[in-house]
């Protein structure tokens, strides 16, 4: 590990560089850091449910009627985020239990990606994949630990004016997203007030989970404008 390395990290595991020789003590140290950041993952994620139990609610509900009506999912992030929209497309696609729906994760397509990155740019690589397939029942959601990323929010700007349902993601203090949401520009915009990004994340697949089940629930009853047979 190079100096700048140790420095970078070293508020993380700020035991590594504290010369432990007693192995058992190094040990203790690690479990101790483990529980540490497991109990406030856990905190986070309680407080965050708390916080927005009824804005998940009401998109859930939101997206089980547009899946009725056929709509489809369409999830996107970068880096690490990119690997959960990924996750979460998949709750809904291939669930271990339910009922799936249509969801992609817009970073999944390699070829895509790289094409519109390199033909107009990486801004628009969502952007532009929500106006070739996207429809006015469907739903658009995008993680983002910062709440700041312009592709993101050139896709749920163009997502918004179709008439999806737009779902933000964010961290720390939400960022442009939060404020998209503020000024109604964006449905529903859940922001994990945490500095680290590894809690933001855990956090945001709880948030995910809590929509799936709320659009599960809500797709096994009858919908609300059906008319029983008398």
């Amino acid at each position: 590990m190079t100096t700048h390395d140790s420095e970078s990290t070293s508020f993380l595991y700020p035991f590594i560089d504290s010369e432990e020789t007693d192995a058992q003590s190094l040990l203790d140290d690690l479990a101790a850091s483990a529980r540490g950041k497991a109990a406030e993952s856990a905190r986070l994620q309680k407080a965050s449910l708390d916080e927005y139990g009824d804005g998940l609610t009401a998109a859930g509900i939101d997206m089980a009627d547009r899946f009725r009506r056929g709509g489809r999912l369409y999830t996107f992030g970068n880096g690490g985020s990119s690997t959960d929209a990924a996750t979460l497309a998949s709750l809904f696609s291939r669930p271990a239990r339910g009922r799936p729906v249509a969801a992609w994760s817009l970073a999944a397509d390699q070829a895509v990606v790289t094409a519109l990155g390199n033909d107009v740019g990486f801004d628009l690589i969502f952007k532009r994949q929500i106006i070739a397939h996207a429809r006015d029942r469907d739903v658009a959601i995008a993680l983002s630990t910062s709440g700041n990323s312009d592709d993101l929010m050139t896709a749920l700007t163009e997502a918004k004016q179709r008439g999806l349902l737009t779902i933000g993601f964010a961290g720390h203090e939400g960022g442009r997203m939060a404020a998209m949401a503020s000024a109604g520009e964006l449905d529903f915009c859940y922001t994990v007030h945490s500095q680290s990004i590894h809690r933001i994340q855990e956090s945001h697949a709880m948030l995910g989970y809590r929509l799936w089940s709320v659009a599960q629930e809500h797709m096994t009853r009858p919908a609300p404008n059906s008319v029983e047979a008398s």
